[in-house]
C-alpha cells in the first residue's frame, strides 16, 4: 500500500510529461494570385483567397474538439497572402492572425522553403515531439508547393521537395509515430512513400487532386482518388 502511494504521484507525472510533449504542426501553403488563376480556364485555382487557412482551422477545431489543451503550432507561407491581399485591397495577414489567436495556436509565419524547414524542426521544444503534422497547400506527386501562380504563373519558386526531406527535416524533432497528413494533390503517388524512406513513418497523400471546396461548410478537404501512404 505505502509501495502504491508513492507510485501514484510518480505516475500521474508521468502522464502529465507525456501530454505536455504533444506538439501538432500545421502547414497552410500560398495562395496564386486570382488575375492569374482567371487566364487559366477551367484549371483554374484559388478563386477563394483562404482556402488553405480555412483547411488550417477547419482541422485545429477538430484537434481543439478532441484535445481542447493540444498544443498546436500553425506555420503559414506569408509571402502569397501579401500579394494576393493587395490585388484583393485586403490585408490578409491581419485576418490570418486573428484566426489564430481566436484559437490560441502559436503562428509562425514563414518567407522561403529554407525558413519553412527551420520552422517545422523548431517547432517542438526541450523534451517535445511533433505528434502530428498537416499539409494544406498547392502540391504535386513530389512537392508541396508553397508558392504556386503568385511569383511566376503557373510555377513555384519555394517548395518542400521529396529530394531533400532525408538532408532538411530532423527525424529528431518527430514522434517515431507521428501521424502525418497531406491535403495537396497528387502527394501519394510518389512523396508519400518517399517521407516514409526519409522520416521512418508515413504520411498519407491522395493519388488525385484535392477539392477544397468542402472548408466553406467547416468540412475537411476531399481527396479525387485513394488515400495512400
Amino acid at each position: 500500500m505505502i509501495l502504491k502511494r508513492l507510485l501514484l504521484p510518480l505516475l500521474a507525472l508521468s502522464v502529465c510529461s507525456q501530454s505536455a510533449q504533444a506538439v501538432d504542426v500545421v502547414l497552410s501553403g500560398g495562395v496564386a494570385l486570382k488575375s492569374w488563376e482567371k487566364l487559366r480556364g477551367p484549371v483554374a485555382h484559388d478563386n477563394w483567397w483562404a482556402n488553405f487557412i480555412r483547411a488550417a482551422t477547419v482541422h485545429i477545431d477538430l484537434t481543439r474538439s478532441k484535445r481542447p489543451d493540444a498544443k498546436i503550432t500553425w506555420i503559414v507561407y506569408r509571402p502569397a497572402y501579401i500579394t494576393r491581399g493587395k490585388e484583393e485591397d485586403k490585408d490578409y495577414v491581419s485576418m490570418i492572425k486573428e484566426q489564430a489567436e481566436k484559437r490560441k495556436v502559436k503562428l509562425v509565419f514563414v518567407d522561403t522553403a529554407a525558413q519553412t524547414y527551420a520552422a517545422i524542426n523548431n517547432a517542438p521544444r526541450g523534451g517535445e515531439k511533433i505528434t502530428s503534422f498537416y499539409y494544406f497547400g498547392h502540391s504535386n506527386a513530389h512537392a508541396f508547393m508553397l508558392d504556386y501562380s503568385n511569383t511566376i504563373i503557373g510555377s513555384s519558386k519555394h517548395w518542400i521537395h521529396e529530394k531533400d526531406l532525408e538532408a532538411k527535416l530532423k527525424v529528431s524533432s518527430f514522434a517515431p509515430d507521428a501521424d502525418c497528413h497531406s491535403y495537396g494533390c497528387y502527394t501519394g503517388l510518389s512523396m508519400s512513400q518517399k517521407w516514409q524512406k526519409a522520416l521512418g513513418f508515413p504520411l498519407w497523400g491522395n493519388t488525385e487532386s484535392t477539392r477544397y471546396q468542402p472548408v466553406g461548410y467547416g468540412c475537411m478537404p476531399m481527396g479525387n482518388g485513394r488515400w495512400v501512404k
